[in-house]
C-alpha cells in the first residue's frame, strides 16, 4: 500500500493542486483516499482527526499528517528536490519570488475566482439556489484589476516568478480550469495577450493534462 495518501476527490481544485504537484515531480506511488463534500464525509470523526476543519485535501506521508493544499504542494516540492521539475526555486531570490506569487494567488486571485466559479456552478449542487450575479459581477471587476497586475508581470516574464515554472504558476491551474472551462470566463483572459499565452502554456503540461485524466475518470465513476 502506498505511503502517500491524498483524500479528497479529484472535483477539488484544492485536491488536484496536490495531484499536479505529485505528477510533477514523478510521484506515481501515491493513493486517493475519497472522502465527499456531497455525503459529508469531511465530517466525520475519522476525517476530523486528519483536518480538524473538515476540510479537503488531507494528506498523510506514512505517520506524517498535512493539511492545506499550498502546503502539501510545498512539502511535496521539498522532498522531492531531486527529482522532476524544480518548483520552488533554486537561488533565495527566485524562492522568495515563487513564495511571493503564492501569496498573491492565495490571497488576492483565488479568492475571487473561486467565488466566481462557486456562484456560477456550485451554488445550484451544493445550496440549491440560483447564481448570485451581483456577487459574480463585483468579483469579476476585482478578478479584472488583479490580472491587469498579472499581465504586467507577464509581459517581463514567462511566468510569475521569473523565467521558469513554478509553484506559484501550478498553483493557479486548478481553479482557472474551472474558471475558463466551467464557469465559462475565458474573456478575462483571452483579453490579456501575456497572461493568455501564460495560461495556454501551464495549462497543456502534462502534469495537468494527467489530472484532467483523473478528473474524468472520477466523473464517470459517479
Amino acid at each position: 500500500m502506498a505511503s502517500l495518501k491524498v483524500y479528497g476527490k479529484p472535483y477539488s481544485a484544492n485536491v488536484t493542486r496536490v495531484l499536479t504537484t505529485l505528477a510533477e515531480k514523478n510521484v506515481d506511488d501515491y493513493q486517493i483516499v475519497p472522502i465527499d463534500l456531497l455525503t459529508g464525509g469531511n465530517k466525520t470523526p475519522e476525517y476530523l482527526k486528519l483536518q480538524p476543519f473538515g476540510q479537503i485535501p488531507a494528506f498523510q506521508d506514512g505517520d506524517f499528517t498535512l493539511y492545506e493544499s499550498r502546503a502539501i504542494a510545498r512539502y511535496i516540492s521539498d522532498k522531492y528536490e531531486g527529482q522532476g521539475t524544480a518548483l520552488s526555486g533554486k537561488t533565495e531570490r527566485e524562492k522568495a519570488l515563487v513564495n511571493q506569487w503564492l501569496e498573491v494567488e492565495s490571497q488576492n486571485y483565488n479568492p475571487c475566482a473561486g467565488k466566481i466559479v462557486f456562484e456560477c456552478v456550485f451554488a445550484q449542487i451544493l445550496e440549491g439556489r440560483a447564481t448570485n450575479e451581483a456577487v459574480v459581477k463585483e468579483q469579476l471587476e476585482k478578478l479584472g484589476k488583479i490580472l491587469d497586475v498579472y499581465e504586467a508581470q507577464l509581459t517581463h516574464h514567462k511566468y510569475l516568478a521569473g523565467d521558469f515554472f513554478s509553484l506559484a504558476d501550478l498553483a493557479h491551474i486548478p481553479v482557472t480550469n474551472n474558471l475558463i472551462n466551467v464557469a465559462k470566463k475565458g474573456e478575462l483572459f483571452s483579453s490579456r495577450k501575456h497572461l493568455n499565452a501564460w495560461w495556454e502554456d501551464i495549462s497543456s503540461r502534462p502534469s495537468w493534462q494527467k489530472v484532467l485524466q483523473i478528473i474524468q475518470a472520477g466523473q464517470q465513476q459517479q
